[in-house]
């Protein structure tokens, strides 16, 4: 853990100790959600910042104990779909083996134990001709990744992060600057809904950005081809999840701003849906392979 120092809130949140210091100083300020407010008619919901401090504490700690970072990825399957586990098309985690990366146990290379999620982030320890040993920020033990579904990233401090809480549907956009965490939005969101086949949870995990659509196209559920409408300024960070504005369906072209239900329950068919505004914020401000996307209960 790094050593005590004070953590910052301009709304007066108390001092707690082995956290990383964030301070508010909005770039965005639209639709901007206090640290706790009213949910419904009885209940309330919040910014988590104990956890989103634990989360910091630990990159920190995985900074300057990995010098070598990387991502896992195999969008669409590009790298190749996974082997079976056991016969089986998903994990004892409950990871989906569509998009995953095969995990090897490290004495074991003939049948991947685990799968993982595509973006993941990942220490990488050493290197083989055809594996590498890495470790994954989320989820516990070290793994052997074939090379192809392995990239590294130049750089191990990471200045960008963006907390998606699943929970409270709410985000969080942050700079870091010197040693100073800086949020720069507070805003509502909609997750991915568990509604199968078609929808499905935005899963748990920390990503990297790997990709920017200024308007990601969809299709109509069930159709292989028809097009249903836009998303604009979408964001990619695990599989075909995006961060993206509302949705437009055709036939209408123009861009929506807002959405009521935005900040409700979750209804995305795994996107983080934000209002157009700050989806575009985000497309601007976020760096491809430099911005981390945690997405938290």
């Amino acid at each position: 853990m790094i050593k005590m120092i004070k953590f910052f809130l301009l709304l007066g949140l108390s001092l707690i100790l082995n956290a990383a210091q964030i301070e508010k100083e909005l770039l965005y300020n639209k639709y901007t959600l206090k640290d706790q407010y009213s949910y419904g008619k009885k209940s309330t919901r919040q910014f988590q910042w104990e956890k989103i401090n634990t989360y910091l504490d630990k990159l920190e700690d995985f900074e300057k104990t990995y010098p070598t970072l990387g991502f896992v990825a195999n969008y669409k399957n590009i790298n190749g779909s996974p082997a079976l586990i056991n016969g089986e098309t998903i994990d004892s985690d409950g990871v989906p083996r569509n998009q995953a990366i095969p995990l090897y146990n490290p004495n074991n290379l003939s049948t991947p134990a685990k799968y993982g999620r595509d973006g993941s982030l990942v220490a990488i320890i050493s290197r083989y001709e055809q594996f590498s040993l890495i470790k994954s920020f989320s989820r516990d033990g070290e793994w052997m990744v074939p090379n192809r579904y392995l990239d590294e990233i130049s750089s191990n401090d990471f200045n960008k992060a963006i907390f998606i809480d699943r929970k409270n549907q709410n985000i969080v956009t942050m700079d870091k600057i010197n040693e100073t965490w800086k949020v720069r939005s507070m805003n509502p969101v909609t997750t991915g809904r568990n509604h199968p086949p078609f929808s499905a949870p935005t899963p748990l995990g920390t990503y990297i950005v790997q990709e920017k659509k200024y308007k990601m196209l969809y299709l109509k559920d069930g159709s292989s081809d028809i097009i249903e409408g836009y998303s604009p300024y979408a964001v990619r960070f695990t599989r075909g999840a995006y961060m993206h504005g509302i949705p437009v369906n055709l036939p209408r072209t123009e861009m929506i701003e807002y959405s009521p239900l935005l900040g409700t329950e979750p209804r995305s068919h795994m996107c983080v849906r934000n209002a157009t505004s700050h989806a575009k914020f985000i497309y601007d401000w976020s760096r491809i392979n430099q911005t981390l996307v945690f997405v938290i209960d």
